[in-house]
């Protein structure tokens, strides 16, 4: 019933000629044998393909004291991406706000706002981002807020980047810097509920995030999309949905690539982080451990397949979801198989390239 019921609502809004719009989820992974400077150089160099193929936006994660992932910073690292692009709206997907003030996130993003006008995206998680000694590392010397405050956060987020501090607040007076003629909208990021019910009260846009729950999160998109209270960046609900995705010529390639992930999360479960192995090195790994491979191909975190069947999949999932975009992640060894899978993604959902 949910199902029929999301596919007819996306189906009546369609628009003639509609393409799925696609964009990208980038946690700037760390390769075994590489290093954090080559998957920053890396992400530049993904971002200006992305923009060359037609996606919609690039979005930087934020982990903290891995190995596994360079994206510490997305503050820091938008610029630079924004820089080497044009026309792709950046972001961050997303800032662990619980770790900061609002004030001091709203003063970064009226600063990149400034910087590139109407190309900046200010989304926003409440997970931590990093394990707990890294969570009191970062909130050292300021205290902790408890997760409870955090709608509280947002919602003053919000008001300082739009100037919309409300009279009694006491912070009415506090005015984040710079002044500008436009405000970075805000999203909430969530593999919950808590996030979709914040972003529907506070009007912003809401993005699930299937690549981390692993579960189908339709009824959290229908309900804030049924919940929604308009505002001025968001007169209406735009919600979006990110999904781990692994394109490749053939199916057997696109499943010896996953097993890098594969690998990677069982390493993390048992307090591993080396980075993100080579398909080999985690093929040998896996059968030493009594391991089938075919034992993650049900696994709702990613779209592993040929270009044919990550379209069918992601045209599948946009109508289950009731979106009209998805955010693409996609995490592999070899940086050449990465961008690889995005062109072949592109070509696959018919994204129109932009001129270089």
């Amino acid at each position: 019933m949910l199902l029929r019921r999301l596919a007819h609502r996306w189906r009546s809004r369609k628009p003639a000629g509609y393409v799925l719009k696609l964009g990208v989820v980038d946690q700037s992974p760390v390769r075994t044998g590489g290093t954090a400077a080559d998957a920053v150089r890396e992400t530049l160099e993904l971002a200006q393909a992305a923009e060359r193929l037609g996606y919609s936006r690039y979005w930087l994660a934020e982990h903290h004291s891995t190995n596994s992932f360079a994206g510490s910073s997305p503050a820091v690292l938008i610029p630079a991406v924004a820089a080497a692009t044009r026309e792709m709206r950046v972001g961050s997907g997303g800032v662990m706000l619980s770790h900061y003030s609002p004030l001091q996130v709203a003063e970064n993003f009226r600063m990149l706002e400034t910087l590139f006008p109407g190309r900046i995206d200010l989304g926003i998680g409440r997970a931590p981002g990093g394990d707990g000694r890294a969570s009191l590392a970062l909130q050292y010397g300021r205290g902790t807020l408890g997760v409870e405050h955090f709608p509280q956060q947002v919602a003053d987020l919000i008001r300082w980047t739009t100037d919309g501090m409300e009279d009694g607040h006491p912070f009415r007076r506090v005015r984040a810097m710079p002044r500008t003629q436009t405000a970075p909208p805000v999203w909430l990021l969530g593999s919950g509920g808590s996030s979709a019910e914040y972003a529907a009260v506070l009007g912003c846009g809401y993005s699930f995030a299937q690549f981390i729950s692993g579960q189908d999160g339709a009824s959290l998109v229908q309900a804030y999309q049924e919940r929604f209270q308009p505002s001025d960046p968001f007169p209406e609900p735009q919600a979006s949905v990110g999904v781990g995705v692994i394109c490749a010529p053939t199916a057997e390639e696109a499943e010896r690539l996953a097993l890098s992930m594969q690998l990677w999360r069982m390493r993390i479960m048992h307090g591993r982080d080396r980075g993100i192995p080579s398909p080999e090195e985690a093929e040998r790994e896996l059968v030493e451990m009594g391991v089938q491979p075919a034992m993650f191909r049900d696994d709702l975190r990613s779209i592993v397949g040929t270009p044919e069947h990550c379209r069918t999949e992601l045209l599948r999932l946009a109508e289950h979801y009731g979106v009209e975009e998805i955010l693409a992640v996609t995490v592999t060894h070899d940086f050449g198989a990465r961008l690889r899978s995005y062109e072949l993604l592109a070509e696959a959902l018919e994204l129109e390239a932009r001129m270089s």
